[in-house]
């Protein structure tokens, strides 16, 4: 009975960290709470100028801790969260990128991406798009709109987004080109995934989000126009 217990305890665990970005919002944090703490790093701080949001709303962002290097961060987390400054605000045509470099394997599979569009970023009406990867090999696109997300593109493979090696290390140059009827996603200068734009937030605020117990090397997202 015991072994029976913990074998359904393990499946359980690992089934819901690898699904985590599937399920809806509070289902989440039901799994990040219970069957998979976030790790905090003590006196964590996030980059002069920035603000940031966690998931839920009873983890502390000083869990996460972005350490200033040449023109990047170097991120150990804590809670899932997403990172962002007003100054990084786009409307219409306008292409925002960022580079992320998975330092070491996490536990379970998590995820780092984009945000788009972001509006009302600290308040409960909070929206915004975002392509999220993770070492895998897969990408997700998703809507946040309050606390509630839905799914644009599911968790799907391609063979133009790399896994991460034997040492559990991968690098990411992403992008998400917007135009007036599509939204373009590439991973290391390779076109990943095209959508409709109809129904995405696209103008508003740029940004990170960083999934819970990473250590990551990011760089500030940046934003060309045409």
């Amino acid at each position: 009975m015991i072994t029976r217990t913990l074998i359904i305890g393990t499946v359980f665990l690992l089934a819901a960290c690898s699904s985590r970005e599937a399920l809806p919002a509070g289902d989440t944090a039901m799994v990040s709470a219970n069957a998979d703490p976030d790790v905090n790093v003590s006196g964590g701080s996030i980059p002069a100028g920035y603000s940031a949001r966690t998931d839920r709303a009873d983890a502390d962002i000083t869990g996460a801790n972005y350490t200033p290097g040449s023109n990047r961060w170097e991120v150990r987390t804590g809670p899932a969260h997403v990172i962002y400054a007003a100054k990084d605000t786009a409307t219409g045509n306008y292409t925002v990128s960022t580079t992320i470099e998975q330092l070491e394997k996490p536990t379970h599979p998590e995820a780092y991406g984009l945000i788009i569009g972001g509006r009302d970023l600290d308040q409960p009406s909070q929206t915004y798009t975002y392509v999220l990867v993770r070492g895998t090999g897969d990408l997700m696109v998703r809507v946040r709109e309050g606390d509630a997300t839905r799914d644009v593109l599911k968790w799907t493979p391609s063979a133009d987004i790399p896994k991460e090696d034997g040492s559990g290390k991968a690098t990411y140059a992403l992008a998400a080109n917007v135009t007036g009827d599509a939204v373009r996603f590439s991973v290391n200068g390779k076109e990943v995934a095209s959508l409709s734009k109809a129904g995405l937030p696209t103008d508003g605020i740029a940004g990170l989000r960083i999934n819970h117990n990473l250590h990551l090397n990011v760089t500030p997202v940046s934003i060309t126009r045409p």
